[in-house]
């Protein structure tokens, strides 16, 4: 018998995986409808008198990455990156550019990505002075001497309102309608190219075809981009801390997790509600007060999974609970030899601490994992949860699942209440959007 009366089995993970094939639908929440409106906003508050848009935004993070519509989401807030029509980075070798997409403006200083002595982390010079000529959108390019480097840059130095309720890093913390979703808005220089730090991703052998070729392509042609955050070693040095930026593959990222197939994606976001939720990761941080662990590791994780790990892990004999059990290994492996790897560039260590005694303390729950005890845990700590979102006569279901019968019972209740109602939810979402995008444009 595990905690709060649930019987564990062999078939607990059985059970588990059938909630989260069934449940996780592939229909829009509010948060998407938040998100583009969001979007949109941000879009036009930046008209100038040229009649082109100072603010470039993409919708990053969950709400784009994500098809699937879980019952308890992992969207905890609405990120938004978007980039300054006059700035424009290129890899350090590169020649001057002289054609821009029409989003540009006229004038538009090009910086050339030089690297730091971290892997990933770049500096940004300016290079050359671009003028828009009259002849098909090409552009003049005047090479600027001198080492002057790009200035601190962040969302409060240009006309981006309200102002933000939270700084953390490179992004500003706003709240959205209604005070939804927190929105995060990341201030980014747009690189048209794949960065050279990342030369080797292209070109590796994949044994298992995933990402295919033409993926591949598409993540190439949609660049990076440059983000105003500095090492945690070198924040508060005082040239470092102002000039240092970190490169961004967030449109890469979305490329490759809407490729993945819907089990991939439950996966991941059963990962991520466990390194959230569970109580020995989140009371564990490092000697700094950060958590070991954040999404951003689970997304590597689990890029690396879909690389190197057999088709059959996904779509022969599927069960969620023992996938991420497996990949829990992994990450505890990982965590023993101190090393995450990026998963674009090959050189960067996503720990950049060395092994210290709290990761150990993680590294040896994830190993102790078994698909058992993962069972009782999504059974008790989401699907429970679930159940909470349903009317009484379901959620009460689960006073008493002590036997294997009566857990069955609770779980399919649950199931046929999220099915029953994905219709209304779906109503509900465009009666959202019929209201705020109107509003918006």
């Amino acid at each position: 018998m595990a905690d709060n009366g649930v019987v564990v089995s062999a078939n607990d993970s059985e059970i588990v995986t059938d909630v989260f094939l069934t449940t996780c639908l592939r229909q829009p929440g509010v948060h998407n409808v938040c998100a583009a409106t969001t979007c949109s906003k941000l879009a036009s508050s930046g008209e100038t008198d040229k009649n082109k848009t100072d603010y470039n935004p993409l919708i990053t993070g969950s709400t784009a990455e994500l098809y699937i519509h879980p019952m308890l989401t992992c969207v905890s807030d609405i990120d938004i990156m978007f980039h300054f029509s006059s700035m424009l980075a290129i890899p350090a070798h590169c020649p001057a550019p002289t054609h821009l997409p029409a989003k540009f403006q006229s004038d538009v200083n090009v910086y050339k990505i030089t690297d730091s002595e971290f892997p990933g982390y770049v500096f940004l010079q300016l290079r050359y002075l671009l003028t828009e000529c009259t002849d098909y959108s090409k552009y003049q390019a005047k090479r600027v001497t001198g080492h002057k480097f790009i200035l601190k840059y962040t969302v409060k130095n240009f006309n981006v309102r309200p102002i933000p309720a939270m700084i953390h890093g490179p992004a500003h913390t706003f709240n959205s309608r209604a005070n939804v979703f927190s929105v995060d808005h990341v201030l980014c220089v747009r690189c048209l190219l794949w960065p050279t730090q990342a030369a080797d991703w292209p070109r590796r052998d994949r044994n298992y075809g995933w990402p295919d070729s033409a993926t591949v392509d598409r993540v190439v042609s949609k660049g990076c981009d440059v983000v105003r955050v500095a090492h945690r070693l070198c924040k508060h040095h005082d040239w470092l801390g102002e000039y240092q930026c970190r490169l961004s593959f967030s449109r890469a990222e979305i490329v490759l997790l809407n490729s993945w197939i819907p089990v991939q994606q439950i996966v991941y976001h059963m990962l991520r509600i466990f390194v959230k939720t569970e109580e020995l990761l989140t009371s564990v941080n490092e000697d700094s007060g950060t958590k070991i662990l954040g999404n951003y590791h689970i997304k590597t994780l689990m890029l690396w999974a879909c690389e190197q790990q057999p088709t059959n892990l996904w779509i022969a004999d599927v069960n969620v609970v023992r996938i991420c059990a497996k990949l829990l290994h992994t990450l505890s492996v990982w965590l023993t030899n101190a090393r995450i790897p990026h998963y674009f560039i090959s050189i960067c260590n996503l720990l950049d601490t060395d092994r210290t005694f709290s990761s150990e303390i993680i590294s040896s729950h994830l190993m102790s994992l078994t698909e058992s005890w993962l069972s009782t845990w999504f059974i008790n700590n989401y699907i429970r949860k679930c159940s909470r979102l349903c009317p009484n006569h379901v959620s009460r279901l689960f006073n008493d699942v002590s036997t294997r019968i009566r857990l069955r019972h609770a779980v399919s209740a649950v199931v046929n209440e999220r099915l029953n109602t994905a219709t209304q939810d779906l109503w509900r979402v465009f009666a959202l959007a019929s209201l705020w995008i109107p509003d918006s444009l």
